[in-house]
This record gives structure tokens, C-alpha cells and sequence, in this order.
């Protein structure tokens, strides 16, 4: 549509420069009055004009019946009117009628009908160039891994669930997989807007279409063609960009409107000038034509529409993916967002949050990494928790587990043992300490190293705070929403992490069942609740509040009951998903208004309510204002943004 409209503007462009010279009053402007003149003139005007009607006006011509088939008269029809009413009496004039011709302004008003038009396509084109710039991110071939070791060159659709793939240096992943071999740095940023490169070794999780780094991997393909993550991505975008808004039928609403006034106020307007005030039959249809031209519901009809491409696109791109656009435009009446703990305000893994020396003679960091050597060797969630606390843990040697009570062994000559409170006491080992009292009311496991057979510290545990909770929480306390947290935890951890973050309430001990009654009871108070949780054991609380919010969901965007899926596993983007709900309802009530204005305006101004001032415009003069305002509100929408 872009190429069509740009094709038979510049078409018509180059034939109104005759049909212009061909115009008496257009040779008295330029002072060449009669110097133009030839037998035949005004038939060569009609040809050229009537090649401009018919090829430079089609689209609105066919826009004409497109409209009155489906019994929706508007923009098109409109125009359609205007440019055929101008055309036909023009032509009656050169055959015969008296009159005055409108060629040149016809001609113009054609003209400047296919400029709007094309610069409207390619904002609109460019508005959706998400979904073009997502599906170029896969590659076209993959390097498939053989049975027998080779490595062979295949096209996409030849890789399957199970196969094994390598991906180089600076390649773009095929499939998503899951790493089996090798180590790199993964660039996700058109995926989730992770603008930092991710780590990736055995084990992890990759998106097709992300780019690998520095390290050569190979991967296992788990999901490929419409199961990936980017071809949902696509989908849910292309979904919420076609999906109507409340908004949206108000602007669909007030362009019927605009229509019919239009009409009405044409019929008027030829009324007024032709019959009452007994002006030409020229004057009284140039006036007409202008008012139908210059109330064209085009800028009311893209308001909105526009917007909703522009936000949905710019949130995709940032990881922010939107299912339900009436849930996405009632997110910025938000009063409370329920979190739900594990997974969402915490990473869901066990982590060191103290390190407590109790004698002398040791530091923290060597304390720590006594423990971390002897834990090295166990699969316990709070053994691995410490080994991830030390960079590099020393050597074990004579490692033996202690069932049900922890670990020991040998490390740096030193015997060492991590070991629970309960074996402290069946050895009769006391410590009197008020801090491990303190994080023992926290909600924290505390284990203790005891070296050499004395209790020389201790490490205390819990699942660990997202550092970006705190920002989160504090932006949405900023924005006027109360914060709150559900989870299964006992009291003391819930409130310990409330205090952490900063929530201005918590439910503890609450069972998966039980989360969705927790959302009601606070939509209850007469609160528009959003709930934010992991899309899974979440899934009765995301269907039950306002807005569904799904997040960290990595791979798995297709979460049925969430309404706004966020594919980092950060909070921060639940405020900047509240913000861009924000920016963007404030974009269409703008665009709305701007439209809906400029008409109020400009119809009055059209009909030659100013004309005692020497204020008269031509209908190529409304058919410029027409276009201006529809670029303006095109270039509006397009200033949105997402702030984190």
C-alpha cells in the first residue's frame, strides 16, 4: 500500500503541473495571463484531469463502496464525494454547462489526499516493523550435530525436538534448546530487552534468535517453529495490535459522528451560500467540497489504532509482552499489585545472607569458604547455597555426609564440619549469641562451622531477594499503589522479606488454593488489584485480579491466565508496564482530542463563517490541514515511550 500510494502521487504530481499552467486564474497568478491560452485548452485540462480522477483518486473511489457495502460511510466516502462532485460538475462545464471548472483544484486536493495518505502508511508500516524485525532475527540454517560427531548445514525446517545443534562465535541460535555443551555470553536484547549479555553454560536455557557471544555451544533443540518463544512472541503481538480497545470504539464512535455532520453540514453549507445568501453555484460547491474534505475523520480513525501499534510493538521489544489490551489500559487505574514471594520478589533459591564469626582467629570470607569446600560435595539446596556464595572453594578431602545433620572433611589440614542446630545440641555444643537468635526469628536456616572441633561461625540462608525488588516496590509505593505479598512461607520469612523490600502488607502461610480468595478479599476494600506471580501455581490468582500479570516467565509466554506476560525475571518491569499503560491511555486521549478539536475548528472555518474577514479556504487548502493533522497525531504516537 505504501509503493501504490507513493506510486500514483508522484503519477498525479507530474500531471498537475499542465493542469495548473492550463488554469486561468493560475496564469494570472504567475502573470501570464492569456500567454497560455490555445483552442482546446480546457478539453486537454479535462483529459489530464480526468486521468488524475480516476488513477490518483481510485483508492478513495474504491474506498467508497468498500464503506457503503459495509454500511459504515467515512473517511472514504467523504473524500469520494468531494473529489466526484468537483470532477462531475467540471466536466459538465467544458461540455456545455455554465459555470466555473475546478480542475487545478481538484487536481491539488488529489494530490495532497495521496501525500497524507502515503506518510500515514508508513508511520502505521513503521509501527508494526516490530513484528518484521523479530521474525528477521532467525537464521536461516543451522550447523546440526550427526550421531557420528559431524557437523552438516540444514535449513530450520529440518530441525526437530532432540537434535543437537552447534551455534559459533557471533551466530545467531536457531531453535531454543537447552545448553549441552560449552560456555558463552548470549545477547537476548530483542527478546527481552536485557540490554547485558547472559551467561550461559550446561544446563541453561536458550532463545532462538538471541546471539551467541564468544564461546562455541552446542545445544539440544527443544522447541521449534509455532512452539518457540519468538513465534508467540509474534503472535501475542500481532494479536493485541489487532485487538479493540475501550478507546478505540469511543474514536470509532465520534468518526460515525464526524461523518454524518459532515454530510449534513455539506448539504448546509450549499444551502446557505447557493439559495440564501444567492452566491454562485461555483462558490456555494467549493465551499461544500472544502467542508467534506477538511471533515474527514482521518486523524480521529488512526488515534488510537496508531497508538495501540506503536505500544504494543515498543513493549515487545523490551520484553514486555501485552494479551489482553482492555486488562493493559485498566493497568493504569491500578490502586494494589499482590506479589507472589518465590520466584518473583525472590530467586527462588536458597543464598548466603549472613556470615557470623564467633571466635577469633578467622575471618568471614575464610570461614566462608571452609564451609563452601565441604558443601561441594552435596546436592542439598542450603549446601548448594553456600557454594555459590564462594568463587573458588578449596579442596575436600575425606568428605563424609552427616545424614539428616550436614557434612564433613578435611580442608587445608583443618577437619571441618557445617552441621545443623540440632547436631550442636545432640553433641552438647552451646553457642550464646544474640544475632542467631535474631536471624533465627527472621525466618533464616542457620547452619554452623565447626573447625577443628569448636564452633568457630555460622551461615545463615534463605531464599534470596531479587536486588531489584526494592526499586520496584519503592516505584510503585511512588506512583501511589499499595504493595502487598502472598506466600506459603511461615510469618516470620514473609514479614522479614516485607521488610526488606519495603510492602506495605503481607499474607503468609497461604496455601496455592487459597491465593486466588487472597485477591478477592482485597478487591473487596474496592481496590483495582493487580496480581504478579510465576504464571503456574499462580494461575487461579492471575484469572481472579484486574490485571494478570505473569513474570520471569523466560521461555513459557504462553501463560493462559495472565494478561501481561514480563519475559525478565525482574520486578522493575511491573512499574515500567503501569508507566507505558500510563504514557500510552495519555497518547490516545491526546491524539483524540487533537482530532476531535481540529474538526470543531475546522468545519466552521471550511463553511466561510470567516469569509466576511477575507478568510475563504479552497478545498486543496482543507485537504492540507486534513493531512497535517493526521501526520501530527501519527508523530504523537510514535513519541511513545517506555520508561524503566
Amino acid at each position: 500500500m505504501v509503493a501504490d500510494f507513493r506510486r500514483r502521487f508522484w503519477v498525479s504530481l507530474i500531471l498537475t503541473i499542465p493542469i495548473l499552467l492550463l488554469s486561468p486564474l493560475i496564469q494570472r497568478f504567475l502573470g501570464l495571463d492569456g500567454k497560455l491560452s490555445f483552442t482546446g485548452d480546457l478539453q486537454l485540462s479535462f483529459v489530464f484531469s480526468s486521468v488524475v480522477f480516476f488513477y490518483g483518486g481510485w483508492p478513495f473511489l474504491k474506498g467508497l463502496f468498500t464503506e457503503l457495502k459495509g454500511r459504515k460511510p467515512g473517511m472514504m466516502t467523504l473524500i469520494a464525494i468531494a473529489i466526484t462532485t468537483a470532477y462531475v460538475y467540471s466536466s459538465a462545464v467544458v461540455f456545455g454547462l455554465e459555470g466555473k471548472v475546478f480542475f487545478w483544484e481538484l487536481a491539488t486536493l488529489i494530490d495532497v489526499m495521496l501525500l497524507g495518505h502515503w506518510i500515514e502508511m508508513k508511520s502505521v508500516m513503521g509501527a508494526s516493523k516490530a513484528l518484521e524485525e523479530l521474525a528477521k532475527l532467525m537464521p536461516s540454517e543451522a550447523h546440526k550435530v550427526l550421531p557420528d560427531g559431524s557437523v552438516v548445514d540444514v535449513p530450520l525446517s529440518e530441525l526437530h525436538p532432540g537434535d543437537h545443534a552447534l551455534v559459533k562465535p557471533g551466530e545467531k541460535i536457531p531453535a531454543d534448546g537447552e545448553v549441552v555443551r560449552g560456555q558463552t555470553s548470549v545477547n537476548e536484547a530483542m527478546l527481552t530487552g536485557e540490554s547485558m549479555p547472559v551467561p550461559k553454560t550446561v544446563g541453561d536455557v536458550v532463545i532462538g534468535g538471541s546471539i551467541n557471544g564468544e564461546g562455541a555451544i552446542t545445544i539440544v533443540i527443544q522447541k521449534t517453529g509455532a512452539d518457540s518463544f519468538l513465534s508467540q512472541v509474534i503472535d501475542l503481538v500481532r494479536e493485541a495490535q489487532e485487538s479493540k480497545s475501550k478507546t478505540q470504539d469511543l474514536a470509532n464512535r465520534a468518526a460515525v459522528w464526524l461523518t454524518a455532520v459532515a454530510l449534513g453540514g455539506g448539504a448546509l453549507t450549499m444551502f446557505v451560500w447557493y439559495v440564501w445568501v444567492g452566491k454562485d453555484f461555483a462558490f456555494a460547491l467549493e465551499r461544500t467540497v472544502t467542508v467534506m474534505v477538511i471533515a474527514c475523520p482521518h486523524a480521529l480513525g488512526l488515534a488510537v489504532p496508531l497508538v495501540v501499534a506503536v505500544s504494543t510493538a515498543l513493549a515487545a521489544g523490551n520484553g514486555l509482552l501485552i494479551r489482553d489490551r482492555t486488562a493493559f489500559e485498566a493497568a493504569r487505574k491500578l490502586k494494589a499489585i499482590i506479589f507472589d514471594k518465590t520466584g518473583t520478589l525472590t530467586e527462588g533459591q536458597f543464598g548466603v545472607t549472613d556470615t557470623l564469626v564467633l571466635s577469633d582467629g578467622i575471618a568471614e570470607d575464610e570461614l566462608l569458604a571452609y564451609a563452601a569446600a565441604v558443601e561441594a560435595h552435596s546436592e542439598h539446596p542450603i549446601a548448594q547455597g553456600i557454594v555459590r556464595a564462594v568463587e573458588q572453594p578449596p579442596e575436600v578431602e575425606d568428605f563424609r555426609a552427616i545424614p539428616g545433620k550436614g557434612a564433613r572433611g578435611r580442608v587445608n589440614g583443618r577437619e571441618v564440619m557445617v552441621v545443623s542446630p540440632g547436631y550442636l545440641r545432640e553433641e552438647g555444643l552451646t553457642v550464646d549469641d544474640s544475632r542467631i537468635d535474631a536471624l533465627s526469628a527472621q525466618g533464616k536456616t542457620v547452619v554452623f562451622v565447626v573447625i577443628d572441633g569448636a564452633v568457630q561461625g555460622a551461615v545463615a540462608l534463605a531464599d534470596i531477594i531479587r536486588p531489584e525488588s526494592r526499586e520496584a516496590i519503592a516505584a510503585l509505593k511512588a506512583m501511589g499503589i499499595r504493595t502487598m505479598m502472598l506466600t506459603g512461607d511461615n510469618r516470620k520469612v514473609a514479614q522479614w522479606v516485607a521488610e526488606e523490600v519495603g510492602l506495605d502488607e503481607y499474607f503468609a502461610e497461604v496455601l496455592p488454593h487459597e491465593k486466588s480468595e487472597k485477591v478477592k478479599e482485597v478487591q473487596a476494600r474496592g481496590l483495582t488489584v493487580a496480581m504478579t506471580g510465576d504464571g503456574v501455581n499462580d494461575a487461579p490468582a492471575l484469572a481472579q485480579a484486574d490485571v494478570g500479570i505473569a513474570i520471569g516467565a523466560g521461555t513459557d509466554v504462553a501463560v493462559e491466565t495472565a494478561d501481561i506476560v514480563l519475559v525478565r525475571s525482574n520486578p522493575k518491569d511491573v512499574p515500567a508496564i503501569l508507566r507505558l499503560s500510563q504514557a500510552t491511555y495519555r497518547k490516545m486521549i491526546q491524539n483524540l482530542w487533537w482530532a476531535a478539536g481540529y474538526n470543531i475548528l475546522a468545519i466552521p472555518i471550511a463553511a466561510g463563517v470567516l469569509y466576511n474577514f477575507g478568510i475563504v479556504l479552497g478545498p486543496a487548502a482543507g485537504a492540507a490541514l486534513m493531512s497535517l493533522s493526521t501526520v501530527i497525531v501519527a508523530i504523537n504516537a510514535r513519541k511513545l515511550r517506555v520508561e524503566r
